[in-house]
């Protein structure tokens, strides 16, 4: 057997990723060697993600590997992987989801104030929208970096606090104060580690059938459906999150929220899962045809 080549971004958290993916293999007797390579995204620090245009910023140079035959899989934080798969790569195993939520960390000369006023570091649409909801006369400042680089500008800039998936704190075991935000609906596929492939290569996805977490595939399949029949590629202010019990009953939370947080549609189901209906399908739709249609024509022209 060929020693199996992981390509990953080469932050401390994607390598954390790459290893626990090389770990599930080595479990299973197969060797592995893991390729960092530096990806657009971790390029260009200065512009928040939703101006460059870009979506896939931070796969599409892993992409080009796995095309190339550079590296036989790529690991991803699935939540970054466009809906909208490149010809010849599938995602063909995710791991049990862990921390799906998003969390507030504050500076320390912060930790008194009020939710309301302070002043949030953050780059992503979503939790802006979101916590403008909350608290509609919050100031923003951009913040762009993996968790180490935010946290060292959170210290030297003139904000209060940020926000991070508490998945990268935990995985990484860092040593720091946070605060779960319940009224947070998380990004579609938050907190999930993705193996991308060729499709093509049979021995690879053979490979990764057995490594494969059924559950939670089930639910970020319906999650990135949601967000899918939604944007239509355009970057929205989306959260979706998805929970299967033990009798394939799912719970779906979502939200489509304009950019100033003022104008949001929800919904929260139940249903019994099966695999012939595309639940995500079916609840965008619902939303679409309940003001989302609109309210994604302003989102994409404001943008």
């Amino acid at each position: 057997m060929r020693s199996i080549k992981i390509g990953t971004r080469n932050s401390p958290l994607a390598l954390w990723q790459a290893r626990e993916v090389a770990r599930n293999l080595q479990n299973k007797n197969y060797k592995t060697d893991i390729t960092p390579i530096l990806s657009s995204g971790d390029k260009n620090l200065t512009q928040p993600l939703y101006t460059l245009g870009i979506t896939g910023i931070f796969t599409k140079d892993l992409d080009i590997a796995l095309l190339n035959k550079e590296v036989d899989i790529a690991v991803h934080s699935l939540k970054d992987i466009p809906t909208e798969l490149p010809e010849n790569i599938s995602i063909i195993a995710v791991l049990e989801r862990d921390y799906p939520q998003d969390v507030l960390v504050r500076k320390n000369d912060a930790a008194t104030l009020e939710m309301k006023d302070l002043k949030i570091a953050t780059s992503s649409l979503r939790r802006r929208a979101f916590w403008l909801r909350e608290f509609p006369n919050t100031q923003f400042s951009d913040i762009r970096g993996n968790v180490q680089t935010r946290l060292k500008k959170l210290e030297e800039n003139n904000f209060d606090a940020t926000m991070f998936s508490l998945a990268a704190i935990e995985r990484m075991s860092l040593n720091i104060d946070y605060e779960l935000l319940p009224t947070m609906i998380s990004a579609p596929a938050q907190g999930v580690v993705a193996v991308c492939a060729r499709t093509e290569d049979a021995e690879i996805r053979e490979i990764f059938a057995n490594i494969n977490h059924k559950q939670t595939q089930i639910c970020i399949e319906i999650e990135r459906n949601f967000l899918n029949t939604l944007e239509g590629g355009c970057t929205a202010p989306i959260g979706a999150f998805a929970e299967i019990n033990e009798h394939n009953e799912v719970r779906f939370r979502g939200r489509l929220c304009s950019l100033d947080g003022k104008n949001c549609i929800e919904t929260d189901e139940i249903f019994q899962w099966n695999d012939t209906e595309n639940f995500g399908k079916i609840i965008a739709e619902k939303i679409l045809s309940n003001g989302g249609k609109a309210l994604m024509t302003e989102i994409k022209n404001t943008l």
